[in-house]
């Protein structure tokens, strides 16, 4: 007689994190990744993570501090996962990497919904990442990985919003080159890195051209800035 099958045992966010406060955050992170923050209710959340609703309540207020708590906790672990990379220096593993950021997370999918729905958590949400982002790129300046930069917050900025831009047109990204970043199979990612690498690490201006044209540039852009009396 055959043992009978176990259930396949659910992936969470963090699955050394599993107080009641935790399941109900992972539970909120993937309903709002599968279906948006305006299509979920706190009814549907509190069944996934096995509790009840004024259990949610109690823990978050409400569904939008629930949201909001979904937003630290998604960009604490993109912070954590990228620290820890950049602190790697020439060591790094970038297939290991790779994993470790997207093997059965809903983060991205979590991404890819909830900045464009116009929530002013939105902008606060970004400002977090972009924050975030500076300190672990500077330490992948210090280890090696990235060179400086002139304009350190510019460049975060701007690295941000591709990142998250090409998420909002996730599905142009898979018709034109083939790269599914919502489901992040590993060999979508894989391409997709690679892409974004030779771009950053080769760029496209050709170097004579950019010391050309840079000086002049940076003068045009300060004549069109607004004059103070």
């Amino acid at each position: 007689m055959t043992a009978q099958a176990q259930p396949r045992r659910r992936r969470t966010l963090d699955d050394r994190d599993r107080t009641a406060r935790a399941r109900i955050r992972d539970a909120a992170i993937e309903r709002f990744a599968a279906d948006g923050v305006a299509a979920t209710n706190l009814k549907d959340i509190a069944a996934d993570a096995g509790v009840s609703t004024p259990l949610v309540i109690h823990h978050f207020g409400s569904k939008d501090g629930l949201r909001v708590a979904c937003d630290e906790y998604v960009a604490s672990v993109i912070k954590e996962q990228k620290t820890r990379a950049m602190a790697a220096g020439q060591g790094l593993d970038p297939f290991q990497a790779v994993r470790d950021a997207y093997e059965g997370r809903p983060i991205i999918r979590y991404f890819a919904r909830t900045i464009v729905d116009g929530s002013p958590h939105v902008d606060e949400l970004i400002d977090k990442m972009v924050e975030d982002s500076l300190v672990y790129m500077a330490e992948g300046v210090k280890s090696g990985i990235l060179k400086p930069a002139e304009n350190p917050r510019e460049r975060a900025v701007l690295l941000c919003l591709w990142q998250l831009g090409a998420l909002v047109m996730h599905e142009q990204v898979n018709r034109l080159l083939g790269v599914d970043l919502i489901e992040n199979t590993a060999g979508s990612v894989l391409k997709w890195a690679r892409i974004n690498a030779d771009i950053l690490a080769k760029g496209v201006i050709n170097d004579e051209f950019y010391d050309k044209w840079r000086d002049a540039m940076k003068a045009a852009e300060q004549r069109s800035e607004p004059r103070t009396e």
